[in-house]
């Protein structure tokens, strides 16, 4: 891996990085750790387009880190990812293994590459307890006087906005801990759609999560107990999912409400990664339409 000690593959929605990690993995003998948000989630299959089948390339299985690792209903943050990263790091290195990451939350990955210093936030019932009763309108004007707001993933529910705002608040008043922490030398590879193909591929993947039983995986999430509010609070598929089977919406309105939704997260996670591009990281775009091993052999060759 030359001077590198992580490669990092990135990318929107629905362009193929998982298989480009894999196909990596395989060549080069590495292993993976998932930076996405939502797979850390047990029981969160299709949803979250886990694609386990992915990681098994030519008869051979990929080892993966951080996927199903907490219960769902659970609400796993960065400060956690950012941990349990730098846990299966030090595992890999040690054994003398590339390291692959690999996924689409902007927010984890560019926490890892830039060597975030997080700070573990205690829930606060009594702080929460003035927000009782606040529309997501006036939440999102609080939350907006602590700190700009570069996507909407934190006012997406009101407990979502109440969170981020009690995060905002215990971060004015506690300084960053200092934690060891490794020194990063990442090779970033950006896979690049075209946002008419990206839509397409985004259509196409909804309709075939739907026809594998995406529906059923919502109502058995709900069947085991976890409330509707906590599967809404995870975003796209499983809010639209959840407000369908809860008979919130039609499912002809929950189709084109989730497709539209994850139209619109592709362009955010697209204006993420060009933001960690301002911010000094240089990512290498490889063209998503490329044949498999086309794209293999150009991140070699950066390599």
């Amino acid at each position: 891996m030359s001077t590198y000690n992580l490669i990092t593959i990135l990318g929107p929605t629905a362009t193929g990085k998982t298989s480009v990690a894999t196909h990596l993995a395989c060549a080069i003998g590495g292993e993976i750790i998932s930076a996405d948000s939502r797979q850390v989630y047990r029981k969160m299959d299709i949803g979250t387009g886990k694609d386990l089948s992915e990681y098994t390339v030519d008869g051979q299985t990929v080892p993966y880190h951080l996927i199903d690792i907490v219960n769902a209903g659970y609400k796993y943050n960065v400060f956690e990812y950012q941990r349990d990263f730098l846990k299966a790091y030090d595992d890999i290195t040690k054994r003398s293994k590339p390291v692959i990451l690999c996924g689409g939350t902007g927010l984890y990955i560019e926490a890892i590459l830039k060597g975030y210093r997080l700070i573990q936030v205690p829930d606060n019932s009594e702080f929460k307890k003035q927000f009782e009763g606040k529309s997501l309108d006036e939440l999102t004007q609080i939350l907006s006087s602590y700190k700009t707001l570069h996507n909407t993933t934190d006012v997406d529910t009101v407990k979502r906005a109440v969170r981020a705002i009690e995060i905002a608040e215990y971060y004015q008043h506690h300084p960053e801990i200092k934690s060891d922490y490794p020194d990063i030398h990442p090779l970033i590879i950006g896979i690049d759609i075209s946002r008419d193909e990206r839509r397409a591929r985004i259509t196409r993947r909804l309709q075939a999560r739907l026809d594998e039983g995406m529906v059923d995986e919502v109502r058995r999430l709900l069947d085991s107990g976890i409330p509707p509010d906590d599967l809404i609070y995870y975003g796209l598929e499983y809010k639209y999912l959840t407000l369908y089977v809860t008979g919130k919406l039609t499912y002809e309105e929950m189709f084109s409400q989730l497709e539209m939704e994850i139209h619109r997260f592709a362009k955010r996670q697209m204006t993420w990664f060009r933001g960690m591009e301002r911010r000094g990281l240089t990512i290498h775009w490889i063209d998503a339409t490329l044949p498999t091993d086309a794209k293999i052999d150009a991140i070699k060759s950066l390599m």
